[in-house]
C-alpha cells in the first residue's frame, strides 16, 4: 500500500471517527463494525468527551401578562414574547403528529438522539466540510430553544446558535438529561410551547390565534402542516414580512403534508385537498401595552402601580421582566358600566379633536376602588390624531404629568377645618368686595413661616359682599369668604386636613401653602381630587385610590390587594360636610345645572382667570372628580372664548363643563344602584338650618336659569 494510499485510508477512519464520536456512545458502537481495528480508539475518544446527562436550567418561560375588569373580562394584556402555554390536550392532535412527521418523524422510538439521522448527517456534514444538515431530534430542538431563550447577552444567544461540534455536544449531554427527566409527550408539549413560529408569534397556541385566528385545539390539518413547517425558518418563512415569504410558507406546508403521507400518518387524498387550500393567514392582531387597550388611562395607572411595588420585584427591571414576561394575571376595580358611563358623558360635552382637555375619576367611598377613568383625547403618540401619550386623569407617580389647578373644590377643605373647630353651619363672617391679606404675618404656613401678601386682592368676579355663613359662603363659592375664614381657621390647619384627605399636587412636588390656598392653587388630578371627597361620603374614612385587587403568578398563587383605610374625619364632620355641600346643587353654583335624582353633594372649581375648571362631588355610593384645561399650557392658553364639543364659550367654569358631565356620568353610573341617603346632619351639634332657608337673592334656585358664576380667583 502506497503511504498516499495509506493517508486516504487513515483520513476516512478519522472522519468516520469524528463522526461515531459527535454521535454518542450509541453512534461509536454503530460505527466500529465499518473500521475494524479502530475501535479501541473511538471508544477512548468518546470516553474522553464526557457524554454524560447534564441537568438543563429550564428558566419559565416568557408569558403573557393579563389584566382584568371587575367582572373578569380581560381589557389589556402585555408581552415580551406573545406566547400562552398550553397543556399538550389542548394541541390538536394533527399539530403534533405534523411535528414530529417533518421534525422528528422517530421521536417516540429513539432516546436522547435518533442515531440514525444525527449519524447520517454527521457524515454529510464531514464530508461537505461544515454543518450542512442538522439530525437534530426533537428533544435537542428543545434544548436549543431552552438555551437561546435564557441568553441575557447577544454573545450567549450566539453561543447558543453557533455551528460548532462543541456546542453540539452540549446540547447532546443537556438532550440526555432531558430524555430521563421527561416523558416523550412532556417534551413535545415544552417543545410546541417554546418554539418560534414567525410573525411575532412563540410557542403553538400564539402561533394558531395570530395566523389563522384559532386555538391550537381547533387546528385543522392545512393550518397544523402550515405551522409545523414554518418552525424550519421562521424567519424568512413569516408571513408577515410579505408574498414571497408567504409563498416559502405554502411550499414548506406541502412539504409536511408530502412527509404525512408518506409515512403514513395522512391519506395522499388528505394530502392533496390540504395543499389545494390557500395559505389562510389571516395576522390577527395582538394587542400589546396599554395604548393597544380599550381602557388606556386605568391600564396606565395599573400598570404604573404594578411597576413601583416591591412585591414584583426588589428592582425596576426585575418588576418590569415580572410584567413583561412573567404571565400574571391582574384582577382589578374598574367597573365596565361605570367607564362606559364617564366615557359617554365626556364625549357628548367635549370633542377629541378640541384644544380642551376634559378628564374624569370615578371612586368607590369606603374602599379607594377606581371604578373609572377617562379622557376626551385618545391615548397614543400621535399628534396628527390629537393623541395625547400620558395619563390625563392620574398624578406623574402614575403616568401623568402636571394637572390643573384644582380651583375651588379646595374650598371644601377649609370647610372641614371650620367645622373640625366647632364652627356651625350657620356661623358666619361678613365678607367684603375684595380682601388683602392684612399683613404679611396674617397667615402661617406649616414650617412656621409667615406668608401673606398685603400687596394683592382677591375679588369676586361676580357675587355680593355681606355676612355669610358656612352654608351660604360655600354654596355661593365667595372667594373673599373663605380668605376670611382660612384666616381664621388657620393656613396650616386647613393644609393639614387637606392632606389627610390624601391632597397631593399632581408633579410629587410639596403642596404650595401660601394664604390662596383654600382657593386651589395646586395643580391636580382627577384620581387625588374624587378620592378625597369620597373619603366624606365615607363619613370621614380615607382610603387611597386602589385599582388592583388580586395578581395570579403563573404558579397560581394570589397576592391580595385589601383597601387600607383610615378614619381621618370625625364622622359628624363629614356628615355636616355632605349636608353643606348637597347645597350646591339646590342653592348653589350648580343650581342651573340640577341634581342627580338621588342625595348627592359636590363642589365647582374655577381658577383664576378661567385657567381650569373643575367639579368634584359625591354621593354614599360613588365619588368623582372631572377637569378641563388647555394641555398646551392652561396659564396661557385659557378657557375663554374657546369652542368645545361644537358650543362656543365665553369662559369655561365649574358648572359650565365639568358639572353637566359630573352630572351625565354619575346619573348612567348608578342606574339601577339603590340610593343611599346621608347621614342626617347632628342638628345639636352643628345647628343649621333647612337647606330650603338661603336668602334667595344669593342663591338662585331657578332650575332653568344659567348656572351661577363660579366665584373663584387663583393664581
Amino acid at each position: 500500500m502506497s503511504r498516499s494510499h495509506s493517508r486516504t485510508r487513515m483520513s476516512g477512519v478519522a472522519r468516520l471517527a469524528a463522526a461515531a464520536t459527535a454521535a454518542g456512545l450509541v453512534a461509536a458502537a454503530l460505527a466500529l463494525p465499518a473500521v475494524g481495528g479502530s475501535g479501541a480508539v473511538l471508544v477512548a475518544g468518546t470516553e474522553a468527551l464526557n457524554l454524560r446527562p447534564e441537568e438543563l436550567v429550564e428558566p419559565p418561560l416568557a408569558e403573557k401578562t393579563a389584566v382584568y375588569d371587575a367582572e373578569g373580562r380581560r381589557i389589556a394584556q402585555f408581552y415580551a414574547q406573545d406566547r400562552k402555554v398550553v397543556p399538550l390536550v389542548r394541541i390538536a392532535e394533527v399539530m403534533r403528529t405534523a411535528i414530529v412527521a417533518i421534525e422528528d418523524d422517530r421521536f417516540y422510538e429513539h432516546g436522547a438522539i435518533d442515531v440514525e439521522g444525527t449519524a447520517r448527517a454527521l457524515v454529510k456534514n464531514l464530508t461537505s466540510g461544515g454543518i450542512s444538515q442538522g439530525g437534530s431530534s426533537i428533544t435537542q430542538q428543545y434544548v436549543k430553544q431552552v438555551l437561546f431563550n435564557a441568553a441575557g447577552t447577544e454573545a450567549e444567544k450566539n453561543a447558543a446558535l453557533e455551528a460548532s461540534y462543541a456546542r453540539k455536544l452540549q446540547e447532546l449531554r443537556h438532550a440526555m438529561a432531558v430524555e430521563q427527566k421527561y416523558t416523550k409527550d412532556q417534551i413535545l408539549e415544552k417543545y410546541l410551547n417554546i418554539a418560534y413560529f414567525g410573525a411575532g408569534a412563540n410557542g403553538v397556541e400564539a402561533a394558531a390565534r395570530r395566523f389563522f385566528g384559532v386555538s391550537a385545539a381547533r387546528l385543522d390539518l392545512a393550518q397544523a402542516a402550515t405551522l409545523a413547517g414554518a418552525v424550519q425558518d421562521p424567519n424568512a418563512t413569516s408571513p408577515d414580512r410579505g408574498a414571497k415569504a408567504r409563498e416559502l410558507l405554502r411550499q414548506r406546508r406541502d412539504v409536511v403534508l408530502d412527509r404525512m403521507a408518506e409515512l403514513g400518518r395522512i391519506t395522499p387524498a388528505q394530502a392533496a385537498a390540504a395543499k389545494a387550500r390557500k395559505l389562510g393567514y389571516k395576522g390577527v392582531k395582538q394587542p400589546n401595552g396599554c395604548q393597544e387597550s380599550r381602557y388606556p388611562y386605568f391600564c396606565e395607572y395599573v400598570r404604573h402601580e404594578l411597576l413601583s411595588d416591591p412585591a414584583f420585584g426588589k428592582t425596576r427591571r426585575q418588576r418590569e421582566a415580572a410584567f413583561s414576561q412573567g404571565g400574571l394575571k391582574v384582577h382589578t376595580t374598574l367597573d365596565p358600566a361605570a367607564q362606559k358611563a364617564a366615557e359617554a358623558a365626556i364625549k357628548k360635552h367635549v370633542h377629541a379633536s378640541d384644544r380642551a382637555l376634559a378628564a374624569e375619576a370615578l371612586v368607590q367611598p369606603g374602599t379607594g376602588a377606581i371604578r373609572a377613568m377617562a379622557a376626551s383625547r385618545p391615548f397614543g403618540g400621535s399628534a396628527r390624531k390629537n393623541e395625547i401619550s400620558y395619563n390625563a386623569v392620574a398624578d406623574m407617580d402614575h403616568g401623568g404629568l402636571v394637572g390643573f389647578q384644582a380651583g375651588s373644590t379646595f374650598k371644601t377643605f377649609t370647610l372641614i377645618e371650620a367645622l373640625k373647630q366647632g364652627m356651625k353651619i350657620d356661623d358666619g363672617i361678613t365678607a367684603g368686595a375684595g380682601y388683602t391679606a392684612p399683613a404679611a404675618a396674617s397667615f402661617t404656613d406649616c414650617a412656621g413661616r409667615k406668608v401673606g401678601d398685603p400687596s394683592w386682592t382677591v375679588t369676586n368676579d361676580e357675587g355680593s359682599p355681606g355676612f355669610k355663613t358656612l352654608a351660604t359662603g360655600t354654596w355661593g363659592s365667595v372667594n373673599t369668604f373663605f380668605m376670611e375664614l382660612q384666616e381664621r381657621v388657620g393656613l396650616c390647619p386647613t393644609v393639614q386636613t387637606a392632606r389627610s384627605l390624601g391632597i397631593k399636587r399632581a408633579d410629587g412636588e410639596e403642596l404650595r401653602e401660601f394664604e390662596t390656598f383654600t382657593l386651589g392653587i395646586n395643580e391636580s388630578d382627577p384620581v387625588t381630587v374624587a378620592t378625597a371627597y369620597a373619603a366624606i361620603a365615607a363619613r370621614g374614612t380615607y382610603c387611597p385610590p386602589m385599582a388592583i385587587t388580586k395578581v395570579v403568578g403563573r404558579d397560581g398563587k394570589a397576592t391580595t390587594f385589601r383597601p387600607r383605610c383610615e378614619r381621618v374625619l370625625d364622622a359628624g364632620v363629614a356628615d355636616a360636610t355632605a349636608h353643606i355641600l348637597s347645597g350646591v346643587f339646590t342653592h348653589g353654583t350648580m343650581s342651573g345645572v340640577g341634581g342627580i335624582g338621588r342625595p348627592a353633594a359636590g363642589k365647582t372649581g374655577t381658577t383664576d382667570g378661567y385657567a381650569s375648571a373643575w367639579f368634584a362631588g359625591f354621593t354614599p355610593d360613588l365619588a368623582g372628580a372631572v377637569s378641563i384645561g388647555d394641555p398646551r399650557g392652561s396659564q396661557r392658553h385659557k378657557l375663554t372664548g374657546v369652542t368645545i364639543g361644537g358650543r362656543y364659550y365665553g369662559s369655561v367654569q365649574g358648572a359650565s363643563l365639568p358639572g353637566p358631565i359630573w352630572k351625565d356620568t354619575m346619573i348612567a353610573a348608578l342606574r339601577g344602584v339603590p340610593a343611599t341617603p346621608f347621614t342626617p346632619v347632628d342638628a345639636d351639634r352643628f345647628g343649621g338650618c333647612d337647606l330650603g332657608c338661603a336668602p334667595a337673592a344669593d342663591h338662585p334656585d331657578d332650575a332653568t336659569a344659567e348656572p351661577a358664576a363660579d366665584d373663584d380667583a387663583a393664581f
